[in-house]
């Protein structure tokens, strides 16, 4: 049986509870120079996921994330926590992107990597708050998608391959949150499912991992080859020579710009971007009139009352 893969799309965005007034350059876009980061918090969700199937029924996890060269960032504390392979798409052409740019740059780095039989991504990044890019990476892709999965029920892998067909299909069911309640559903692979935040608690980065990839370095590398990753070839890089004699280290941070994704540079970054921000207005929050209330069962049934008569509470 091929090997299941297993792709997850992250993104390093910026710390949102520590938001400053330079948070947003004059054109429109964030300026994430002069924001401190973190890992988006449902693209861990999902990453946890891909480990989990992983350790299930075997697979290669490989993580994908677009963004500057500090990007890489998030693809480390990903192999902290057990991925396989990392990618990093960093180029100036992917600058300004909105989701329709981020999503097609990201689909055709999938494809890139011959495809995926599962691609996860969290349901949403907190700075943007869209929920789009994993759905519109998945059109790209022409995959079948399930949103706002919170927990994944059963993962059937394909069998081998058929003739003109590079990938046997198998199926996922998984459930997801709506309104009111949650819906299951199935679906065949390959498929393409947003993760929300009910679906786990994502394990800590592993001190074994981050000793073992705390220096490694981004590698362009414009023509795909995964041989560094089998620990029998010559082209595998040994950080470390592990207590069984094998090599420890055999991840490497692949980094791709647009040349190397075969991308159309008029659909990338500002270029590719229909979303325009018209104007930005930063909100001052002054301090309202306020009263102190007694802490006493008087000046509280007195607060009460007042809140039912303005019809604030029911």
């Amino acid at each position: 049986m091929p090997q299941l893969r297993i792709v997850v799309l992250v993104k390093q965005v910026p710390d949102t509870a520590n938001v400053t007034g330079e948070a947003m350059k004059e054109d429109g876009t964030v300026n994430r120079a002069a924001l401190p980061t973190v890992f988006n918090p449902e693209d861990l969700n999902a990453l946890e996921e891909a480990i989990k199937l992983r350790e299930r029924h075997g697979a290669r996890v490989t993580v994908i994330t677009m963004g500057p060269p500090a990007a890489a960032q998030v693809l480390r504390e990903s192999l902290y926590r057990g991925a396989d392979e990392v990618v990093l798409l960093t180029d100036k052409a992917f600058a300004g992107a909105d989701t329709l740019a981020t999503s097609y740059a990201l689909a055709l780095a999938v494809r890139k990597l011959g495809g995926a039989d599962l691609v996860l991504c969290g349901r949403q990044a907190i700075d943007g708050d869209t929920a789009q890019v994993g759905p519109q990476t998945a059109e790209k892709l022409g995959y079948p998608q399930i949103t706002c999965v919170s927990r994944i029920d059963a993962l059937a892998p394909g069998g081998e391959a058929g003739p003109g067909d590079a990938r046997a299909r198998g199926s996922v069911t998984a459930t997801r949150s709506i309104e009111g309640g949650f819906e299951t559903l199935t679906s065949t692979l390959p498929c393409l499912l947003t993760v929300t935040g009910e679906a786990n608690d994502p394990r800590p980065p592993s001190v074994k991992l981050v000793m073992t990839y705390k220096d490694i370095a981004a590698e362009a590398m414009p023509q795909y080859d995964d041989t560094y990753l089998d620990p029998e070839s010559d082209a595998a890089e040994v950080c470390m020579i592990g207590r069984d004699g094998k090599p420890v280290c055999r991840a490497r941070i692949v980094q791709w710009d647009h040349e190397a994704l075969a991308a159309d540079r008029e659909s990338l970054g500002l270029r590719g971007s229909p979303t325009r921000v018209k104007e930005i207005e930063s909100v001052v929050l002054a301090q309202s009139e306020a009263r102190m209330v007694e802490p006493d069962e008087d000046g509280v049934n007195t607060l009460v009352h007042e809140l039912i008569e303005e019809h604030i509470l029911g």
